[in-house]
C-alpha cells in the first residue's frame, strides 16, 4: 500500500489522486471519480470533493493509497 502525507486536517479526493500520481490533472481525476472507478475506504465514491482525513484510504485501478 502506498501513502501520501498531508499537513492540513484533510485533503479532497481529486487533489489526493493527483498527489499520489493516479491522475495527471483535476479534470482526469473528476472523470475517473464520476465514472465510479474510485473507492474510498472500500466503498465507491462519486464526489471528487470528498474530504479525506488521516487514516482514510482510496483505491483506483488496483492501487490503494493511505492518507497519513
Amino acid at each position: 500500500m502506498e501513502s501520501i502525507s498531508i499537513r492540513d486536517e484533510f485533503i479532497k479526493l481529486g487533489q489526493a489522486m493527483k498527489l499520489a500520481g493516479l491522475a495527471d490533472s483535476g479534470v482526469e481525476a473528476k472523470l475517473l471519480i464520476e465514472e465510479g472507478r474510485v473507492k474510498v475506504n472500500g466503498e465507491e465514491e462519486l464526489r471528487r470533493g470528498r474530504k479525506l482525513y488521516k487514516g482514510d484510504s482510496f483505491s483506483f485501478d488496483g492501487t490503494t493509497v493511505r492518507v497519513d
